[in-house]
């Protein structure tokens, strides 16, 4: 069994129910939140695959994980039950990416990753979106990491491409060159 392919086929059934319903907007952000909780939880893959867990709970902690205590709309609940019904709650977290690319691409929505050293200001994050959407004449919606690691300066990821403006990827370069002049010399 090709993962790919039955995710896909997930993902284009739901944006097609949801396009059916009316309810796009509303499942892009529950689908959104269930997939940045796949990513930022590894347990939760976990949970969602142990056999000792009943359906009732898988479902509980998937809305959970999607809305906290809010309640899911009744699409996305029905679709829930549909995939755990059939068993493949192991590529939830593939149905999800594959929902978010196929919204994005009909909506013209770009994603773009800023990581920093330090925590950047709402004034900050709001003109780097709008410097990005109109250089790709798309809705941007742009994502903020703090990484300390990264030492100063900026790591921006836009689709494809990195721009990596980062102190300690300078300090690298930096000591590459040396060394390869040094070898040189003997």
């Amino acid at each position: 069994m090709d993962i790919g392919i039955v995710s896909m086929r997930y993902a284009k059934a739901l944006i097609q129910y949801a396009k059916d319903t009316g309810t796009e907007e509303k499942l892009y952000n529950e689908i959104r939140s269930l997939e940045r909780s796949f990513r930022l939880h590894a347990e939760l893959r976990l949970a969602l695959e142990n056999p000792v867990l009943s359906v009732k709970e898988k479902c509980s902690l998937i809305s959970t994980a999607s809305v906290g205590n809010d309640e899911p709309s009744q699409e996305f609940s029905r679709f829930i039950s549909l995939v755990l019904k059939k068993r493949r709650e192991n590529i939830l977290h593939y149905i999800c990416i594959g929902f978010l690319e196929l919204y994005r691409k009909a909506n013209n929505i770009g994603v773009g990753r800023l990581i920093t050293a330090v925590p950047v200001n709402e004034d900050v994050r709001k003109r780097i979106r709008e410097s990005a959407s109109s250089m790709l004449h798309a809705q941007m919606e742009l994502q903020t990491e703090v990484d300390p690691s990264i030492e100063g300066g900026f790591i921006f990821d836009i689709n494809d491409f990195r721009l990596d403006a980062s102190i300690a990827t300078q300090l690298r370069r930096v000591k590459k060159q040396f060394i390869d002049k040094n070898r040189r010399i003997v």
